[in-house]
């Protein structure tokens, strides 16, 4: 029984049963997903389909999904769809899941979400083939790999740029925001490489996913960036950090300032939604269910306290 229920700007992020069961967690176990995040008192609530075949999964029993959703009082706001071929330096792997990715626009739409998700664009190196996606890219993983043959940044950045627009073009067709995620070993780290690329790009409905565990790992000033990102972003990952490597936190367990963060949402008077995104591999936490019921009534603490809410 749900004693508690929090407000809907506040999401269970997917790193919920990613931590609990592994990456990918089952796809055909997402129901059982929502249920368990629901039970832990949240209204909001991210879902992910990592891959070509998790998608088509999605897509196959979107309407189940929807069901298990309203039976729980839930919605979904962003769902994430993990293609990390749309920045292959092949054109026929962008050309494909490009087809994938609007596969999911559908499925986001039909469940009422508001944006699709994605990590930013790979770093263009040779990949060995039948990779398993990942959640992190790390130093010894790249350090491994070069870049392809008769490579050409310039020839490569044309192309991924379209392949974008592209994207965007799709993801406003079904009236979404496409929103992409600072992670290592992408292209986008922090603030700056993302405005790079979003000039480029030059489509309005592309976002960016704040994710101050990831930026503060990578030396990104919190604060100034929530007022250089104003009007470009709309969804927050929430968790701590230490600074001395890749993790993610309970809000309070790590080094970032959280008062001069939320003082500067209150600045430009954020109206966007937030995303508890704690635990994963890299995050040892005996205790998950505790660890969120800590973050979400930490949270709600501080929205109500800087009139967030």
């Amino acid at each position: 029984m749900i004693h508690t229920r929090y407000p809907d700007k506040i999401a269970c992020a997917y790193l919920y049963p990613i931590t609990r069961y592994g990456y990918p967690p089952d796809i055909r176990q997402t129901i059982s997903h929502i249920s368990e995040m629901a039970a832990l008192g949240f209204s909001s609530l991210e879902l992910e389909g990592i891959g070509e075949e998790n998608i088509h999964y999605l897509y196959k029993h979107s309407s189940d999904i929807a069901d298990a959703l309203a039976n729980a009082g839930c919605k979904v706001p962003v769902l994430c769809v993990v293609l990390p071929q749309l920045g292959a330096v092949d054109a026929a792997e962008r050309t494909r899941s490009l087809e994938y990715f609007e596969m999911g626009c559908e499925v986001a739409r039909s469940l009422g979400a508001q944006a699709v998700l994605d990590n930013g664009p790979l770093l263009p190196l040779g990949y060995p083939r039948q990779t398993p996606i990942r959640r992190h890219y790390g130093e010894e993983q790249l350090a491994a790999l070069s870049l392809p043959p008769t490579f050409s940044w310039y020839k490569y950045w044309h192309a991924l740029v379209a392949t974008f627009q592209e994207a965007c073009g799709i993801a406003q067709r079904y009236q979404l925001t496409y929103d992409l995620h600072p992670c290592e070993g992408s292209l986008i780290t922090d603030t700056d490489s993302f405005t790079l690329f979003a000039t480029a790009v030059d489509r309005p409905n592309l976002l960016f996913n704040l994710d101050t565990a990831n930026q503060f790992y990578f030396r990104d000033n919190l604060p100034l960036s929530v007022h250089r990102l104003v009007g470009k972003t709309r969804y927050i990952h929430l968790s701590d950090n230490t600074g001395s490597r890749v993790e993610h936190l309970v809000p309070g367990d790590g080094r970032i300032q959280w008062d001069a963060f939320f003082s500067a949402l209150r600045d430009i008077n954020f109206q966007g939604n937030f995303a508890l995104d704690i635990g994963g591999a890299e995050t040892p936490i005996s205790d998950l269910q505790a660890a969120y019921g800590r973050a979400a009534r930490w949270l709600q603490e501080k929205l109500e306290t800087y009139s967030l809410n």
